[in-house]
């Protein structure tokens, strides 16, 4: 259950990022409902994941998947640069969560 925490709380932040990016551009109610109620939402999925997993993975978790998912996002919606280096680090990003949940 706590994976499943980790998980929609990531989603959560990507959906936060993607507010946050459309606010900074025109300030609108969905825009800012995007914003506040994605980081929001965010914050609580993660705090119900630490009843079941150990906090250090748990957060460690949710911040790489949150970063590659935000950086993917505004590369496929916001034009952001794509470039081998950046999908590189993106890959390293995954790899290195991938290697945590698979130690705990």
């Amino acid at each position: 259950m706590g994976w499943i925490y980790v998980i929609l709380a990531a989603t959560s932040e990507i959906i936060g990022t993607m507010g946050l990016k459309m606010y900074s551009q025109k300030k609108t109610w969905k825009s800012g409902s995007l914003y506040l109620g994605g980081f929001g939402a965010s914050f609580v999925f993660l705090y119900a994941a630490f009843s079941y997993l150990q906090v250090s993975i748990a957060y460690a978790v949710w911040i790489g998947i949150g970063t590659a998912g935000a950086v993917l996002v505004n590369m496929i919606f916001f034009d952001e640069p794509r470039n081998r280096a950046r999908l590189i680090s993106v890959g390293l990003i995954v790899i290195g969560v991938t290697g945590l949940k698979a130690v705990s």
